[in-house]
């Protein structure tokens, strides 16, 4: 059966700094980054090594994730000085609001910067209109990458909250009458309808957690759940489609299991899936920290 190639070695695909970020050191399990004008001190436990920098660079943050029980995901936020809930940041042309989030995160992530470098590259050297569904889109970083970039967007997440700073994002970006669809709903009901409208997209984007919950209670699991809506989400691509987009955070996860899924969903598809992890790099540019693995299929 015809189906994708998958690549025979993985990517290690590197995001350095920009004017709004900078991972500035790591070590001992922890990262030191640059946010605007803000340092911030987050858990990172697979950070093993030394830091480089002195301890008074590390005692100077704006403000420091304290991890509680053990899980670096939950805890809270301890700041030194008067800080903004929230602040402007900017990657390229798009504008996005950085927040504290009780999950140690500050509600994007900047490690899918190379993402959006692939993205916006995908969709400004298409040479027409694309429309891409992104699910699982949080605070819809990707989705205005690819807007900006001429994309019709149809940008999907489970949480209402979530939407609601996606749009404040596009309108500090001056994009909210750019054509993007704003739905909260779960992925795999929204998906499995659009397969029985015959609705069809040009790129999808997934990133989806480990376990989550839908708008209506409805559970997540990804190892249960994935397999399916993958099989979906082949449904709705275009027989001329550009892309489509995996990625994922779980620890148990590789990139070369995605990439697996990602060709076996595309069966009868040709081109080939590249696969690796995507990796924040020290200012310094010597050392990166893997953070999740991703699959993309192209035709």
């Amino acid at each position: 059966m015809i189906r994708p190639l998958i690549a025979a070695e993985p990517i290690v695909s590197r995001t350095g700094g920009w004017a709004d970020y900078a991972l500035l050191d790591s070590g001992g399990g922890r990262k030191l980054e640059r946010y605007g004008r803000l340092r911030v001190v987050r858990p990172e436990p697979q950070c093993l090594w030394t830091p480089r920098r002195p301890a008074e660079a590390w005692d100077d943050a704006d403000a420091v994730f304290d991890p509680a029980g053990g899980e670096e995901d939950s805890g809270r936020w301890r700041f030194a000085r008067e800080t903004p809930e929230s602040f402007p940041l900017a990657w390229g042309e798009v504008e996005f609001y950085g927040r504290f989030t009780p999950f140690r995160h500050l509600a994007f992530f900047p490690e899918q910067g190379s993402n959006w470098t692939w993205l916006r590259e995908r969709i400004s050297g298409s040479g027409k209109p694309l429309k891409i569904l992104n699910l699982f889109g949080y605070t819809g970083v990707a989705s205005l990458v690819c807007a900006n970039a001429g994309a019709d967007v149809t940008h999907l997440d489970a949480s209402k909250k979530a939407v609601g700073f996606a749009r404040e994002n596009a309108a500090l970006s001056g994009l909210q009458d750019a054509p993007i669809r704003w739905i909260c709903d779960d992925a795999r009901k929204f998906s499995a309808r659009e397969v029985r409208r015959g609705n069809l997209y040009d790129g999808i984007i997934l990133d989806p957690p480990k376990y989550g919950r839908g708008p209506e209670g409805e559970v997540w699991k990804l190892y249960d759940d994935l397999p399916g809506l993958m099989a979906d989400c082949a449904k709705l691509l275009a027989p001329n489609a550009s892309f489509l987009l995996l990625n994922a955070y779980a620890e148990r996860i590789s990139g070369l299991a995605l990439a697996s899924l990602t060709a076996e969903a595309l069966a009868g598809r040709t081109g080939a899936v590249d696969w690796g992890e995507l990796a924040l790099m020290e200012e310094s540019g010597e050392r990166g920290v893997g953070l999740s693995f991703f699959a993309r299929w192209t035709p």
